[in-house]
């Protein structure tokens, strides 16, 4: 399977709010059996958007690295087959 260059997040926390360091990615829900169909979300000119399937709100920290949330630990990691 191919990596993929739009970073992913989940929710398994149950967050309200997960700041994210892009403003364009996948929201994927939880992780596996309680996502959803890994939707594409771009926050365009705004700093913030909610996931229509999971009501997550996503906000755009610029200090933070594509690769990095906060609250931590909300990055989706593909898992080899």
């Amino acid at each position: 399977m191919a990596g993929h260059n739009i970073p992913h997040f989940q929710n398994d926390g149950g967050h309200r709010v997960i700041e994210v360091g892009v403003k364009e990615f996948m929201c994927t829900g939880a992780s596996v059996p309680f996502d959803h169909p890994h939707i594409f979300i771009d926050m365009g000119d705004d700093n913030e958007k909610v996931c229509s399937y999971c009501s997550t709100l996503y906000r755009y920290n610029p200090s933070l690295k594509p690769s990095q949330t906060n609250p931590a630990g909300c990055v989706f990691h593909v898992k080899a087959a």
